[in-house]
């Protein structure tokens, strides 16, 4: 056979790099009958099935049709056509889909023609028996998995509001990802399965609804939900799904982290003994947090939730700074406090306040080491739903490499009500106030996945503050009271504190670290130690001062000094301090050398005295910063620096 002819052959099968099914009638349905044949182990995957659905590209013979019959004895066979399928067939029972694609192996016999290997002696034309008989020598030996494909389908039955109800799907998992056929075929639409029942299954749609209607084909992509994570969403902003919304490039694929995941077990934590530094005085030395705790944030609208979980980020700056060589005691000081990775997670809040909590984070440089993860109001309530999951996925990427990691849940009420729309659109029973039976479940396998890693697995840590808002500063309410039972502890904001101007309106009383001192430096345990105390006492003799009972001089100094305690503990929203400054304004508080001070002034003096500090004792703060407990010469230090300030300090 001579090359010429050898091409002419060729071009007669393919058209513009496709096969011709004109062309190759005869092969196509030859090889069709074949296939059926070698593919009967397959096949047997429908022997349970009343009615068999066979969809051929080309009008098929009488022998054909003979083979399905004997294929499938005692069972309905409907024969369509399908113009889309050029080589192979399509085989559905129920949800259960078998695709055999033949196209491949085809073109691989098309190749073997055009290199001469059918035809070596070159002596005549190659016809098309010749060419089915050596598909069907090749197809005896032929078991390419990749030439056909086992999908387990499913149809839509309701659209609800972007929940999706479906039949079919019977392999399904729940979380998995699945893709829906539409109309519009340049753009697919993808959803999660979130509810499982015995003939259906319920769907979350992530994209558009419209697009969806009754009949389209879903497929399964037998893959879990995922968010794909790299260095590079560090400075980004992201919604849930991991796409950029903050207008610059798109991120590059990074690792596939899975949001739904089992929480690391007992055995590769250790105890959390490392401080988280918020850089607020009353949450340092009375609340304190460490790194892998949980602390809940919690109080009514408006009084600051969110400005101590801010103001916790901005203090991460100070660790997040590139440090320079340092000697092995510096190391061994500097072990406690390396870098911070900080995420951000805003759930049901209005775009404009997310733009502005993220212009400040710009502003103070701390968006070098911070991710937001954004799911507004304006977003569907899947995507609320799943925007903790997602920060919780980021974080664990980091954390596997041996880093700490903040995160912010701002806040799991709103997160808890998407749940509930969605649970209610899925016909879910309703219980309390309207929310699902796993609405515990909701919070603690989101929560339980904040830990700190032992040395073996790299130590690194995730620190998770939730933020929970309360109606009339009911902490009884059902939302609360189930995150305050996963956490470890709570910060309370009180409402009457905050009308009185104590800011931020801390109510010690009510807040809690379950971790307590074991997430504090010696330094700083040692000068809180008796605050919590000293702030108790003047709370109860406050009470009992407003009747207007004589008092003698003693309990008069203990008010007196508590008043400037509370004055002492007040601080402006974004300013958070180091360790060494807040050292040193709760020891002058706690140890009187305020008592002199009118209390209208103590906030100016503290200001100047931090000033005069960082100006003029610079030896002073290193060592209060070191974190080891103060020696007495130290504490002479302390008393001599603020005894000094004391002589110029001037009202202005």
């Amino acid at each position: 056979m001579a090359k010429n002819d050898t091409n002419e052959l060729i071009k007669n099968s393919i058209t513009n790099g496709k096969i011709d099914d004109e062309k190759t009638n005869k092969i196509a349905n030859n090889l069709n009958r074949k296939s059926l044949k070698q593919y009967v182990r397959i096949l047997k995957k429908f022997e349970k099935s009343k009615k068999v659905i066979v969809e051929i590209p080309l009008a098929s013979k009488d022998e054909f049709i003979k083979d399905i019959a004997e294929l499938f004895p005692n069972k309905t066979v409907i024969i369509r056509e399908d113009p889309t399928l050029l080589l192979g067939l399509r085989i559905t029972s129920e949800d259960d889909v078998l695709e055999l694609n033949l196209k491949h192996e085809f073109e691989k016999l098309i190749q073997y023609i055009s290199n001469d290997e059918l035809n070596p002696n070159k002596t005549g034309m190659v016809s098309e028996d010749q060419i089915i008989k050596q598909l069907e020598e090749r197809l005896s030996s032929y078991s390419s998995k990749s030439d056909y494909k086992f999908e387990n389908t499913g149809r839509v039955d309701k659209n609800n509001d972007g929940v999706i109800t479906a039949s079919g799907l019977s392999k399904v998992t729940m979380g998995e990802l699945v893709s829906f056929e539409t109309e519009n075929i340049s753009s697919k639409t993808m959803g999660f399965v979130l509810n499982l029942s015995e003939d259906t299954v319920s769907i979350i749609l992530l994209g558009s609804a419209t697009s969806i209607k009754e009949g389209d084909r879903i497929q399964r992509t037998n893959t879990l939900l995922s968010i794909p994570v790299s260095e590079e969403l560090i400075g980004r902003v992201v919604d849930p799904l991991g796409e950029p919304i903050d207008g610059k490039s798109k991120i590059k694929n990074g690792v596939k982290m899975p949001l739904e995941r089992i929480a690391v077990g007992v055995v590769e934590r250790e105890p959390v003994d490392t401080p988280l530094k918020t850089g607020i005085k009353a949450i340092d030395s009375m609340i304190p947090v460490g790194r892998g705790q949980r602390e809940l944030i919690i109080g009514d609208r408006g009084l600051g939730k969110t400005a101590i979980a801010i103001d916790t980020i901005l203090n991460q700056k100070t660790f997040n700074k590139p440090t320079t060589k340092q000697t092995a005691s510096e190391q061994q000081v500097n072990h406690n406090q390396r870098s911070i990775i900080c995420i951000y997670v805003a759930i049901g809040q209005k775009q404009s306040s997310i733009a502005q909590t993220i212009e400040i984070l710009r502003k103070n440089n701390a968006m070098d080491y911070t991710i937001v993860v954004a799911a507004p109001s304006s977003s569907p309530a899947a995507l609320q739903y799943l925007a903790p999951y997602s920060g919780t996925a980021i974080a664990e990427y980091f954390m596997e490499k041996g880093q700490d990691v903040l995160i912010v849940y701002d806040d799991l009420t709103k997160h808890a009500w998407a749940y509930r729309q969605l649970s209610l659109v899925l016909q879910r029973p309703a219980g309390r106030e309207a929310y699902p039976g796993d609405i515990f479940y909701l919070h603690s396998r989101l929560l339980e996945r904040s830990v700190k890693l032992n040395k073996k697995n790299g130590g690194g840590s995730i620190t998770s503050l939730p933020i929970i808002e309360t109606q009339a500063s009911d902490m009884s309410a059902y939302i609360p009271t189930n995150v305050i039972s996963i956490t470890d502890g709570q910060i309370y904001l009180e409402q009457s504190l905050f009308n009185v101007g104590v800011r931020p309106a801390i109510n010690p009383g009510n807040s809690v670290s379950r971790v307590g001192g074991a997430a504090q430096t010696k330094a700083i345990k040692s000068v809180a130690g008796k605050l919590r105390l000293e702030l108790a006492q003047y709370n109860s003799l406050a009470a009992f001062a407003q009747f207007g009972s004589e008092l003698d001089e003693a309990t008069l100094k203990q008010l007196e000094r508590g008043k400037r305690i509370v004055e002492i503990l007040k601080q402006s929203q974004f300013s958070p301090l180091s360790e060494a400054l807040e050292i040193l304004s709760l020891w002058s508080a706690t140890n009187g050398l305020l008592d002199d001070i009118p209390v209208e002034n103590v906030s100016e003096f503290e200001t100047q005295l931090h000033d005069y500090a960082i100006m003029h004792e610079q030896q002073l703060l290193k060592e209060l910063d070191t974190g080891e407990k103060l020696s007495e010469k130290t504490i002479a230090d302390l008393r001599k620096t603020v005894e000094q300030f004391k002589k110029g300090f001037k009202i202005i």
